[in-house]
């Protein structure tokens, strides 16, 4: 028996609390209003079980969430000129969380929930979940620019202007909750109807695996109009089988228990015979689905459920490798989704792409990008090192083939070499069982993979980001970088050269630094990078008298001593980077590593003070450097004039 005051008593109390915590997470009042509201209809719905929990809060709470991230859009508090500033300021440092971030933040200040029950809903074991916890104060704080002990006063405007937002009566969602019960029991008296007419027939694919994404709420409004259930798309399984996914054998054949091997040569010849002529897998197969329960967050890096929220079907498989000599366990994944048209579709490649290019994780550093022909329509093959324990190995590639958009990602214990041909080889074979459907569009042939440009991410594409930077020797924080401002000082310059981008004839000069919050560091560690536009003419010109500068600083200053580490240039980019060693007593001396480059118009200078026990590993700056002028084509040209 559903007791309507029981449920009415809850929606009451609840309400306010989900619309705040949904609007926090999304920023869209719109999209938070509506999702709170379809999850009460859907509580009401199944509210005798519900109403049996020790909270049925936490069985509505994440409903909520994962409705509000679906339904948002991009943030929509820029559009609305009467916002105060204050709470603009703390919508714009929340969304620099990423979406694990913020929910374990947003979970700890406006939920009544303990640490491990927050560990329970995120996902994660308790030590992680305080870890994501401390990371989004400490970078929530530091985009907010407050004290971490002054943060939940922030999140009272947010109240206070969701406040303003009308929620319908409790009757309204006991009345949308019994028309969304009579819908689906008249859909199960129609679907028993209609097997008996087929002869008790029932057709699925071979996994049984039925891929709709299932994304559309019931109406608060009450049963759809007939004319509207016509128009809906009916879900076929021809669109997305679950028989046109990876197989586990499939992934063993790429990635042996005994590491990746270089397998793109071998499937573009005959994947069908190394199929047959190879072992059993040792790889495993775990769950397929259309990822609409939980958060909908399996992959690393991933950022939404759906790269595409109005997708026609979705699939996601997950698999798990033998344990290596140290313990820990391979997995792999592929996420597959289905777009509505040709455009969409390459939307869907584009934002998909941009999640692992642009990996929010704590702790991930983009090491590789390959681009991938005679894959589908487009391809990309990303290679990322997660520096978290004693480290791991993301590979990721990302393929269209017609409105098919699919992903393919591994993720190996160690620091190992860049299986690229491997990878490579995985997402060939995830096209070719895909290419065959009805939406899709070239298969596979001839795979091969070379280097290519990092993918623009981050708010200036041509700048550098969190996921550029290396590890720093005994610091298993992670980097946090200030937001990009006017150039008007250059802390990327030496004493030596004193490099000055706020001069007439300069564009787009900005500046930002990157620290580790909570690392105790000494105030001077940190990196910091400067970019600007001009004429080619003016640019060639300045890398040129930095160059100078720093050739002859040891003559001028005894107590410094320059060492070029690496110097390269042609007609169109150039490329220095310098190690400054000053003097500041007998004892003592302050190390500075400092890195100029150019493409074109464009100039970047990367300068990072490490300490003598915190510093990056050889190499790793140059080839930082190197990033930094990988990025600066995606600079906005120079003004003229």
């Amino acid at each position: 028996m559903r007791n309507p005051e029981q449920f009415d008593a809850f929606y009451n109390d609840a309400r306010d609390r989900l619309l705040l915590q949904t609007y926090a997470f999304t920023g869209d009042l719109t999209a938070a209003r509506g999702a709170v509201r379809d999850s009460f209809v859907a509580a009401w719905h199944h509210w005798r079980k519900v109403s049996r929990l020790e909270d049925p809060e936490a069985w509505v709470r994440p409903r909520a969430w994962a409705h509000a991230q679906r339904r948002h859009t991009a943030r929509p508090w820029h559009r609305d000129k009467s916002l105060d500033p204050g709470l603009r300021a703390t919508l714009d440092a929340l969304a620099k969380l990423s979406p694990l971030q913020r929910r374990t933040l947003l979970l700890t200040h406006l939920a009544t929930i303990s640490l491990a029950d927050l560990a329970r809903e995120v996902g994660l074991p308790q030590s992680e979940a305080e870890r994501e916890l401390q990371t989004a104060t400490s970078r929530f704080a530091m985009h907010r620019d407050v004290a971490t002990t002054a943060i939940r006063p922030l999140f009272e405007p947010l109240r206070a202007h969701a406040g303003g937002a009308r929620l319908p009566r409790a009757t309204i969602i006991r009345r949308a909750g019994a028309a969304r019960r009579r819908t689906h029991t008249l859909a199960g008296v129609a679907a028993a109807v209609a097997t008996m007419l087929v002869a008790g027939v029932l057709v699925t694919d071979a996994d049984g695996v039925h891929p709709t994404l299932a994304r559309e709420q019931v109406s608060a409004s009450g049963p759809r109009s007939a004319a509207a259930r016509a128009a809906e798309k009916t879900p076929d399984p021809a669109t997305l089988p679950a028989g046109a996914m990876l197989t586990s054998e499939e992934i063993t054949a790429d990635l042996p228990p005994t590491g990746p091997r270089d397998r793109a040569h071998d499937r573009a010849h005959n994947r069908a015979g190394r199929r047959a002529a190879r072992p059993a897998a040792a790889w495993t197969e775990g769950e397929t689905s259309d990822n609409t329960s939980g958060d909908g967050l399996v992959l690393p890096c991933q950022q939404e459920r759906y790269a595409d929220p109005h997708g026609t079907a979705a699939l996601v498989r997950t698999f798990e490798g033998p344990a290596t000599g140290g313990g820990r366990a391979a997995t792999a994944f592929q996420a597959t989704e289905v777009s509505a048209t040709d455009r969409a579709a390459g939307r869907t490649f584009d934002r998909t792409l941009g999640w692992y290019a642009g990996c929010t994780e704590p702790r991930a550093q983009l090491v590789s990008t390959q681009r991938v022909t005679g894959v589908g329509d487009r391809a990309t093959l990303v290679a990322l090192r997660w520096w978290r324990g004693s480290g791991s190995t993301l590979l990721v590639g990302v393929a269209r083939t017609g409105r098919v958009t699919t992903t393919t990602l591994t993720r190996l214990p160690g620091t190992g070499p860049l299986a690229l041909d491997s990878g490579t080889a995985l997402l060939a074979g995830a096209v070719d069982d895909l290419c065959g459907l009805p939406d899709a569009g070239a298969c596979a042939q001839h795979p091969r993979h070379r280097p290519a440009a990092p993918v623009p991410v981050g708010e200036v594409p041509g700048m550098l980001v969190e996921v550029d930077l290396p590890p720093v020797t005994g610091v298993t924080r992670p980097w946090v970088g200030t937001e990009p401002r006017k150039a008007v000082t250059n802390v990327a310059a030496t004493r030596c050269d004193r490099t000055d981008f706020d001069v007439p004839g300069v564009t787009a000069a900005l500046t930002r630094s990157f620290v580790i919050p909570g690392a105790h560091v000494p105030d001077t560690f940190g990196l910091t990078e400067t970019v600007g536009s001009m004429s080619t003419h003016r640019a060639r010109a300045l890398v040129q008298r930095v160059r100078h500068r720093m050739a002859g600083c040891s003559h001028q200053d005894p107590g410094t001593e320059v060492q070029r580490l690496l110097q390269s240039q042609s007609r169109r980019t150039d490329l220095s980077v310098w190690q400054v060693t000053t003097e500041i007593s007998d004892k003592s001396s302050v190390r500075f590593l400092m890195g100029i480059v150019r493409d074109g118009p464009h100039v970047a200078q990367v300068g990072f003070v490490p300490d003598h026990r915190m510093t990056m590993r050889r190499g790793d700056f140059p080839t930082l450097v190197r990033r930094a002028l990988d990025r600066l084509p995606a600079l906005p040209a120079p003004h003229q004039g």
